[in-house]
């Protein structure tokens, strides 16, 4: 084990042999096949067992704002629907304030690990958050949920938000079905959203692909359903549905990008030393909310792979969602923003920003695209990079919609899209 991990006990030494067993595509491999060699169900409930140790942290904001400005959140399920709640966090007894949509994406983890995207934004604004349902909670009688029913689900939610004056903020994978849903509504006519922002999302993922792109381009559909989809097994509402579980993805995570959580690793090893038995509530929480694994459905994680990593529809033009294409040039008066990290190592360069060519209908003064400098994945939405550069910055933008020269602790590469914006260069392959 790393030096790193010495120190720790519990349920902190169960994640750290699993982030050091996940460090290598070879061991993810092994991972695949120990989990069917050693039966499904078995592996699948001792992972369960260590979720239930850290436990399933809730958002847990009562108080927002700024110290000297601080004030209550009201948060409730404003819809339901049998794979995602739409939650709400408003300002209690607050005068009306603007709006945002944060689309979390539904990539293995609950929408807490956005706990603290969402605390930032209630600064500004009321924030509706999709907390999409763990697979193995949902009842097999409410049937499939594949990537159009994503779609779906946001265009629902979008318009019982009423989408005039809404801003949305999708952020990696909810990327791909956020500008789907607001490409069906433009077309359909109906009213566009305020503001769409697109944070280090896959857009097009030939252009740059990363090592889990080249991974998911290679992938065999018919080999993955066979090697790392299950079923969940007695004992769970979900029983008897078809899962690509979260003990496989929570490994595909760490390998991606596991300075993230070595770094937690290390945070709560100091701590612990320094105050045997005691680790602040704080990181426990963090901890915990990195660790909140969910189930996906099968057919969920098939179309994905198909869609987005493989076969490449939206940029191609030929995604067909509910009977119709999706047509990003509609949109005639969203504002598009897209926001990359240049050491992004799980969404690759160019991969965000190739939304601006597609919604071609919209005038160059409503486009507008930054990569933040030293920005990995996960600085785009927390962390200090989070805090003091892409919030700062991104607050500004939604109070004026105009670029910032320069934000506080930090500076940042962010330009209009020309009005005669020339056509990106043709999209790589896997090298």
């Amino acid at each position: 084990m790393d030096p790193a991990f010495e120190g720790l006990s519990g349920p902190a030494i169960l994640t750290a042999s699993m982030a050091a067993a996940a460090l290598s595509a070879s061991s993810l491999l092994h991972l695949l096949q120990r989990s069917h060699s050693s039966g499904f169900a078995q592996t699948y409930r001792a992972f369960q067992q260590m979720l239930r140790t850290w436990g399933i942290p809730d958002f847990d904001i009562a108080m927002a704002g700024s110290i000297g400005h601080r004030f209550a959140v009201d948060e409730a399920v404003i819809v339901r629907t049998p794979f995602c709640d739409l939650r709400s966090f408003e300002r209690r007894n607050g005068q009306r304030r603007g709006r945002i949509l944060l689309c979390a994406p539904l990539a293995g983890h609950h929408a807490v690990l956005m706990r603290e995207t969402v605390a930032s934004l209630l600064e500004d604004a009321d924030v509706y958050v999709t907390d999409w349902l763990d697979a193995r909670d949902i009842p097999f009688s409410a049937g499939p949920f594949g990537i159009d029913a994503f779609v779906l689900t946001l265009q629902q939610f979008i318009t019982a938000l009423e989408p005039r004056g809404l801003d949305i903020l999708a952020v990696c994978q909810a990327t791909v079905p956020a500008l789907a849903a607001v490409s069906r509504l433009a077309e359909e006519g109906k009213p566009e959203p305020r503001s769409l922002i697109l944070v280090g999302g896959p857009i097009d993922a030939r252009l740059h692909p990363t090592q889990l792109d080249r991974m998911a381009m290679h992938l065999a559909p018919g080999w993955l359903e066979a090697a790392a989809m299950g079923t969940v097994p007695p004992g769970y509402p979900g029983a008897g549905r078809r899962v690509y579980p979260g003990f496989l993805q929570y490994p595909v995570l760490l390998w991606a990008q596991p300075e993230q959580q070595i770094r937690m690793l290390r945070d709560l090893r100091d701590h612990w030393l320094v105050n045997p038995g005691c680790v602040p509530a704080v990181r426990s929480r963090s901890m915990a909310a990195y660790c909140a694994m969910l189930d996906m459905t099968a057919e969920f994680v098939l179309d994905t792979l198909r869609v987005v990593f493989q076969e490449f529809q939206l940029p191609q033009g030929n995604w067909c969602v509910d009977g119709s294409i999706v047509r990003p040039q509609c949109l005639r008066e969203t504002e598009l923003l897209t926001v990359e990290g240049d050491r992004d190592s799980i969404t690759g360069a160019g991969q965000t920003h190739a939304a601006q060519a597609l919604c071609s209908g919209l005038p160059p003064e409503r486009r507008a695209e930054w990569t933040i400098p030293g920005c990995d994945h996960y600085g785009l939405f927390s962390g200090p990079t989070w805090q003091e550069v892409v919030y700062p910055a991104l607050r500004h933008w939604l109070a004026t919609h105009k670029l910032p020269v320069t934000v506080t602790n930090g500076n940042f590469a962010c330009r209009d899209v020309p009005a005669s914006r020339p056509a990106r260069a043709s999209a790589s392959g896997p090298n």
